[in-house]
């Protein structure tokens, strides 16, 4: 079945822009409480639909469940904050199997060249990393986590299968007409003209006197928990910086003649998905962006091969002491620096991201002084474990200036809350004696600003807003409040707002009507995924009554989460 995927070990990585969605409901039963402990012996595991489950199969779904969760976020793995957030590995294996087993019972199969095509789609988001061979991806991403290129195989075959099976189960959500789509199209396209009175702290901060000693101790006291200072870390680091491998990109790329025309390829099977996937306004500004895109994955698979060989070596030094990086980086002519100590926001003098923060607060003097290569934004680092800092309050003759600041930022947004709630007042009787919204703001000494259109499908805040309340809270002044009227005062973090909604804009009948054919795809896939949903809760509840997953907890299996990264 794989041979295909195999004989493409040497893949063309073409940058091919497709959104592979899945969707699923997560069967939250009551009982739905897995035991992460365990014994010996032979373990019941349970039947689906009257289906033994086979301690294999749940291995394999596992794996499974670990590439779809990578996948779909983008490449992180479940960890324990993936599990505070509701994700449970042996709940999604036994689901998994679920729909395997659908598969199997529909007679839906994915054959070789449709699997290594999925393939290539799923792993291109990662070609800006350095994922550009199936050795790299391999090396660099299934072998750490215990992970070989087989479970991806059987993973990229079922994920195919689910797809199918996603369409085959919500096909009822299809049926969406025409006129219904317009309908909701207008109901999120339909713009607001709108205006706002912004009542900020900042506007107000010199109304407020200096807090008495009396007065700023005890706000102190009141918000000490604000003023710990988390946990730090540094390290000590030798950068790898990618703009060293750019003569060595460019000549690569410039080898791949025809990149430009398997864009275009990709372009013309879906021009509005790939231009949304591109974040591309446009074919050529797409194809520049996939260009620097390769050139970025080359540069970092580049430098990651130095760093790599900087590690290897690192790590053979005996005895392993964190002073070890900084003697080999001067033995090989090579800056080795130390970072300012930093939280888990990360070091601000470095474009890193949670990878890089993740190893550093891992690290220790004895047991685990080094890590990497670990990539960055604009270099790939090879790390070492410098100090510790724990958390700590520090007192309140340490930090007086900005416990000052702070009070005085919080009373003045207490005097722009009370000066909205009178305004407030004073503008709903100014409409309500016909006087307009401008007149009241002008008589009350107020400068309204006017927003720029806006629908419910808006994404991102007006510039003019931003800096005020959040797109959620915009909307839902805005659509809640009818035309021609004002808005209750409402609260935010720096004072409150009023929104007056002046009218309802007339749509662009043209543009409605050339978005409207992709409109009514999006909205069938939605229905097709609800549909889909549905039927799977339904599903799951017959077919898990008789697994683990519906049994106390004395009676439930090991955790499979728990195996060795190296199993």
């Amino acid at each position: 079945m794989f041979g295909t995927i195999r004989r493409h070990q040497t893949w063309l990585w073409a940058v091919i822009i497709t959104a592979i969605i899945i969707s699923f409901v997560y069967y939250f039963s009551p009982a739905s409480k897995l035991n992460n402990g365990g014994g010996g012996g032979k373990v019941n595991l349970g039947l689906i639909n009257d289906e033994r489950v086979g301690r294999q199969d749940l291995e394999n779904a596992s794996r499974e469940v670990e590439l779809r969760y990578f996948f779909m976020s983008g490449g992180h793995w479940p960890d324990a904050s993936a599990k505070q957030n509701g994700f449970d590995p042996e709940r999604e294996a036994y689901q998994w199997l679920l729909l395997v087993q659908k598969q199997e019972q529909m007679g839906i199969h994915s054959n070789s060249e449709e699997a290594a095509q999925a393939a290539r789609q799923l792993l291109a988001q990662f070609q800006k990393a350095g994922i550009t061979s199936p050795d790299v991806f391999v090396r660099q991403i299934l072998e750490p986590h215990g992970l070989q290129m087989e479970d991806f195989e059987r993973f990229t075959r079922h994920f195919l299968g689910i797809q199918e099976l996603i369409s085959t189960v919500g096909l009822s959500g299809k049926l969406v007409t025409p006129q219904e789509a317009k309908g909701l199209y207008v109901r999120e396209h339909e713009e607001l003209a709108t205006a706002a009175v912004f009542f900020s702290a900042s506007n107000y901060l010199a109304s407020v006197p200096a807090p008495t000693p009396a007065a700023l101790s005890q706000f102190y006291s009141n918000r000490i928990a604000n003023y710990r200072i988390p946990d730090r870390v540094q390290v000590s680091y030798v950068k790898f910086d990618l703009t060293n491998y750019q003569a060595q990109a460019d000549a690569e790329v410039a080898k791949k003649t025809n990149l430009d025309e398997e864009i275009t390829a990709a372009y013309q099977r879906d021009p509005s998905n790939f231009l949304r996937q591109a974040k591309s306004q446009s074919l050529e500004e797409a194809k520049v962006k996939i260009h620097e895109s390769q050139l970025k994955g080359l540069e970092t698979e580049a430098a990651h091969k130095k760093a790599n060989a900087f590690a290897s070596e690192l790590f053979d030094v005996s005895p392993a002491r964190p002073g070890n990086l900084a003697s080999l980086a001067k033995s090989k002519s090579l800056p080795a620096q130390v970072t300012a100590p930093f939280d888990q926001d990360g070091p601000r003098s470095l474009d890193v991201g949670t990878s890089f923060v993740k190893a550093a607060f891992s690290l220790s003097p004895d047991n685990e002084p080094f890590a990497g290569p670990i990539d960055g934004d604009d270099a790939v680092y090879v790390i070492a474990f410098e100090k510790s800092l724990p958390s700590e309050i520090p007192p309140l003759d340490q930090i007086r200036d900005q416990v000052t600041t702070d009070y005085k930022y919080n009373m003045a947004a207490g005097l722009a809350r009370q000066a909205g709630m009178a305004f407030s007042q004073t503008l709903t009787n100014g409409l309500a004696k016909n006087k307009t919204f401008s007149a009241v703001c002008t008589e009350a000494k107020l400068k309204p600003v006017e927003l720029p259109p806006f629908s419910l499908s808006t994404r991102t805040l007006p510039e003019e807003v931003e800096n005020h309340l959040t797109l959620n809270q915009l909307m839902q002044l805005a659509f809640t409040t009818p035309p021609a009227t004002a808005s209750e005062f409402k609260p935010t973090a720096e004072g409150g707002v009023i929104l007056y909604v002046r009218s309802r804009m007339p749509l662009d009948e043209a543009k409605m009507q050339a978005d409207l054919p992709a409109y009514v795809s999006y909205v069938r896939n939605q229905r097709v995924n609800e549909a889909f949903q549905q039927w799977f809760s339904r599903e799951a509840q017959r077919a898990f009554r008789e697994t683990p997953l519906n049994q106390p907890r004395q009676q439930q299996p090991p955790s499979l989460s728990s195996r060795s990264a190296k199993s």
